[in-house]
């Protein structure tokens, strides 16, 4: 059962500011929690477009709103395509567009996946299971330097070049095929005091990989303006972060986008023509409550940042 426990829920479907009639789009459906209580608000005229590119979520959330009827499209790509999925529908402009970031607690559950460290499974982690290449080609085929750069920039692992170096001198005895494998090189690769201390020493390798390997931070940054841009004037694009280099994406194109100059500071006036698209309403994040963080641990690192389209 795809079970999954939707983050900043209330603060979510509270910043789009639903209207009874708008057309939304849930950019990463997952089991559909958010999309639920955005549907509920809804009235006759109103829609719901839900992207997932994992089969699995599809097939959850379209159980779980099922009782909404022809107000929801589902559509199985990757939001980065979202300006050809709504032309597809016919649709222009919409008056909301969010995404809830990260990999899903069903993800994370279902072993066979590969995203877990905490059970034995072959190395997959895709998001979309018609991709052909895995976790597996990515541990297998970079060279030392990639694996050291990804586990470095992704991770953020201070052992990052000892992890990178254990990783290439194991392959070359036998291909790393399991989660277990390479959560056993990479616990070889961090010093046993550390690893008494910290969370789990695989966390934040199994993470670098898994954002590589669905080309996570290289989507979002190239998906905000066009997001922004689809928005009718003050409609609102909501996204829930769960890691500093994605909250920092979404912070800096949020604020170019309110701010697009890019005239030196004393020039009078401004002579680049680059004019705002709205504004961001939050100047600091939305984060979880404590009780939400006692609820579910995975709300701890999760962020929500909005942005307004302005009048055109």
């Amino acid at each position: 059962m795809f079970e999954h426990k939707s983050v900043l829920l209330q603060e979510t479907i509270d910043s789009l500011n639903i209207q009874e009639d708008g057309i939304y789009v849930d950019g990463t459906l997952g089991g559909g929690g958010h999309a639920y209580e955005v549907c509920r608000r809804l009235g006759e005229g109103g829609r719901l477009i839900g992207i997932d590119q994992d089969a699995d979520a599809i097939a959850a959330a379209g159980e779980r709103l099922k009782e909404f009827g022809s107000r929801v499209t589902i559509v199985r790509s990757n939001y980065e395509n979202i300006r050809e999925i709504l032309e597809n529908l016919g649709i222009h402009r919409v008056n909301g567009i969010y995404l809830d970031l990260g990999v899903s607690s069903y993800q994370l559950d279902t072993a066979e996946r590969g995203f877990t460290y905490r059970e034995d499974a072959p190395l997959d982690m895709r998001m979309d299971q018609r991709e052909t290449r895995t976790a597996a080609d990515i541990v297998n085929t970079y060279s030392e330097m990639e694996l050291y750069r990804m586990i470095r920039d992704y991770g953020e692992d201070r052992f990052a070049k000892n992890i990178a170096k254990h990783i290439v001198k194991a392959r070359e005895e036998r291909p790393i095929e399991t989660t277990g494998q390479l959560t056993e090189i990479i616990k070889a690769a961090i010093p046993a005091k550390i690893r008494a201390v910290g969370g789990h020493p695989a966390k934040q390798t199994f993470q670098a990989i898994r954002i590589e390997l669905n080309r996570e931070l290289e989507v979002l940054n190239q998906s905000i303006d066009t997001m922004i841009e689809l928005l009718k004037p003050g409609g609102r694009l909501s996204i829930i972060t769960f890691h500093s280099l994605e909250d920092r994406i979404v912070k800096t194109r949020f604020k170019t986008n309110e701010n697009p100059c890019i005239c030196p500071p004393d020039f009078p006036v401004c002579v680049c023509g680059r004019k705002s698209r709205g504004r961001v309403i939050t100047r600091k994040p939305i984060v979880p409550t404590p009780e939400e963080i006692e609820e579910n641990s995975r709300a701890k690192s999760s962020k929500l940042r909005v942005f307004e389209r302005g009048e055109e």
